[in-house]
């Protein structure tokens, strides 16, 4: 991965045993399955046609034992498009039209142009990691599912259901959603994602302001970078 690209790409939970406990939280709720938490989830999703958040990323770089944190904004489409609008640090934008990946980079301080760096969408963890949000997969036939305890997860009032994908990938080992299942409200809503690699590295998203089916113009997916951009093809 492109070294600038550590600034952009975003973090999700970790993962402990399975949860043979409920947590307090969840005592008078009915006791779930990770399949039912992942029917509940894939049925909410399936009924969404676009997704839009502001959301707050952690990325822990394991290696270096360094957290990044950064915020923005977030617009998914079905099937396949999405943008990430960075606000801090501001300027950084990461867009697909579901077939390539634009990732812009402001410049650095000292420098007169930024960068943009474009490459095929199966080619980043995030598109992968978020492909049935995104139309594409399912979590019943696509990935092997299990519950973790979540009150040891810091999520006590919600479920974390852990996936792998049943066909590995070099991009992400597993992800954790983080789920709330409200009486009276919207079952299998995700209020939280972490991406976790083979190397132990860490991209967690927290969620808010969620809104769901709105009318999101085309346009948002197609990226127009400054004058003067270096662009990146690998």
């Amino acid at each position: 991965m492109h070294p600038k690209l550590s600034r952009i790409v975003i973090t999700l939970v970790a993962a402990l045993a399975c949860g043979a406990f409920l947590p307090a939280g969840l005592r008078a709720q009915e006791a779930r399955s990770a399949q039912d938490v992942a029917a509940l989830v894939q049925a909410f999703y399936d009924q969404t046609t676009s997704f839009q958040a502001d959301f707050f990323q952690t990325r822990y770089t394991k290696a270096y034992r360094r957290y990044d944190r950064a915020r923005g904004s977030v617009s998914l489409v079905k099937p396949g498009k999405m943008r990430w609008d960075y606000t801090d640090p501001s300027g950084q934008v990461f867009v697909s039209d579901g077939t390539r990946l634009s990732v812009y980079q402001p410049p650095d301080e000292g420098e007169a142009h930024g960068q943009l760096i474009e490459r095929d969408v199966s080619s980043d963890e995030l598109p992968q990691a978020f492909s049935f949000l995104l139309g594409h997969g399912r979590l019943d036939t696509d990935f092997h599912v299990r519950l973790l305890d979540s009150s040891r997860q810091g999520f006590p009032d919600g479920y974390v259901l852990e996936v792998r994908p049943r066909q590995p990938s070099q991009t992400y080992d597993r992800v954790l959603f983080f789920v709330r299942i409200p009486t009276g409200a919207p079952a299998g809503v995700i209020h939280r994602v972490l991406i976790i690699d083979a190397a132990g590295n860490r991209n967690r998203f927290d969620f808010s302001h969620l809104r769901f089916n709105r009318n999101v113009p085309a346009s948002t997916f197609h990226f127009t970078p400054p004058a003067g951009t270096r662009v990146v093809r690998p």
